[in-house]
């Protein structure tokens, strides 16, 4: 029962840390309320040069960390050493311990790309920024929230109940878009009424890897559901469209993430 309960606290524990980090991750973007931003003055003494090596390396550092260790042959080889009920648990610490390096030696660059100074083109800019982390959160609740942050995993474990993959299935904005999670990233990253030199590298290059980490993620999805090859022929990958599924098609129950 110790080693239950054990595992059950790391799981909460990384979890805590996960959602602390993304509630920093949305001051940080948005230079709202954090000691660190996304925007903040240049650093005396810094190249311009040496700024950029270390923001591309960050960037690097996450997204590689983020693709690699979600792939199920790097997941097979990972619970030979991390005990089965804490990989997702652990996947969590480590992308959290990602971010925060990427907050705590991200490099400001200066300049600025645009800036919207009407009142209503900054407030639409700003509602699609909060619009973009809501669309986050809310697509994790649809997929269970609990499940692809961990808490599932080790909660089954505690109760003594054997894990179930979850079924594939398409509720709510997986009717209309296949990614609403990445839709989300998305608007977060790229709808600001200031867009400095930082921040756009930052918006390129996230985008740069959401477009291949939906490559790869669909081919791990068309491998584990039969029915996923379908679905993507029916529904668009990240814009939608008026009409998302065929008259009488029925929802598939499932897992999207």
């Amino acid at each position: 029962m110790f080693k239950r309960i054990t595992y059950f606290t790391y799981g909460v524990v990384c979890y805590a840390l996960f959602f602390a980090t993304f509630l920093y991750a949305i001051g940080w973007v948005g230079n709202l309320f954090v000691p660190t931003s996304i925007d903040a003055p240049r650093t005396a003494g810094q190249t311009l040069a040496d700024a950029l090596l270390i923001n591309i390396l960050l960037l690097t550092l996450f997204a590689v960390q983020h693709s690699v260790m979600a792939r199920p042959a790097f997941k097979r080889a990972w619970t030979r050493i991390v005990p089965t009920p804490l990989e997702r648990s652990t996947y969590v610490l480590f992308s959290s311990a990602a971010l925060i390096a990427l907050f705590y030696w991200w490099q400001p660059l200066g300049g600025v790309i645009w800036r919207v100074q009407h009142p209503v083109g900054a407030g639409l800019l700003l509602s699609g920024f909060l619009l973009g982390w809501m669309v986050v959160l809310v697509s994790t609740f649809l997929i269970n929230h609990f499940d692809l942050f961990g808490l599932r995993q080790v909660w089954l474990y505690l109760v003594g109940k054997p894990y179930q993959p979850l079924a594939f299935k398409t509720p709510w904005l997986y009717k209309y878009v296949r990614h609403p999670l990445y839709v989300g990233w998305l608007l977060a990253f790229w709808c600001t009424p200031t867009m400095t030199a930082a921040h756009l590298l930052f918006a390129l290059m996230t985008t740069a890897y959401i477009l291949v980490a939906i490559r790869l993620e669909e081919r791990d999805l068309v491998k584990a559901h039969v029915e996923y090859e379908d679905y993507r022929r029916r529904v668009p990958m990240l814009v939608p469209r008026l009409k998302s599924t065929e008259p009488g098609r029925p929802d598939y129950a499932g897992d999207n993430a």
